[in-house]
């Protein structure tokens, strides 16, 4: 006997049906589906993880300018002192004292104040401004014919350091006039 032909040229029963055909397919389907969904996974770590690593790489280059730019603020605030006792020194020279040494002294100071700017150390001015306490420290109020909150005297001199405060101004401000 001979077996019926099939359109194929294969047994029947090797044939899978359509019921298995559609099986296959959909385990098929959810495999891709599975694995399309772990490379999103991997792919959103992927760009977390770059976008944490250029942030990383600002931030520590940004610390190390900030590093070279601050680095020797101590050491400016130590040397600021120098040129407070220059300045004392020269208010205090008698007034028909050695002239040379008054000359020098002022040049020194100048030279110092010369050096710091050089190096980003700048004045904050306070006589005959507005206070303002992000710059100034009042060390006393004195009545004046200046508006209430005009800076009138000067202790000591502020200073910045590349717009960074390094020593605020003590300063002596107006409160109105007495009257």
């Amino acid at each position: 006997m001979t077996q019926p032909a099939t359109t194929s040229g294969e047994p029947p029963e090797t044939q899978p049906s359509d019921d298995i055909k559609d099986d296959i397919k959909g385990d098929s389907q959810k495999e891709v589906e599975a694995l399309r969904q772990q490379l999103k996974e991997k792919d959103a770590k992927y760009v977390y993880l770059y976008a944490d690593f250029e942030n990383y790489k600002k931030r520590t280059a940004r610390e190390r300018s900030d590093l070279i730019k601050f680095g020797w603020e101590p050491v400016a605030k130590e040397l600021l002192l120098v040129a407070d006792n220059l300045e004392r020194a020269l208010a205090h020279l008698p007034a028909g004292g050695d002239k040379n040494l008054s000359e020098g002294l002022t040049m020194v100071l100048n030279h110092f104040h010369s050096v710091m700017e050089k190096q980003g150390v700048h004045n904050v001015s306070a006589k005959d401004t507005t206070f303002d306490p992000n710059v100034h420290e009042a060390v006393g109020q004195e009545p004046s014919e200046k508006p209430a909150g005009t800076v009138t005297q000067e202790h000591a001199k502020g200073y910045t350091l590349h717009g960074r405060l390094l020593r605020p101004a003590r300063v002596i401000i107006s409160s109105g006039s007495s009257s």
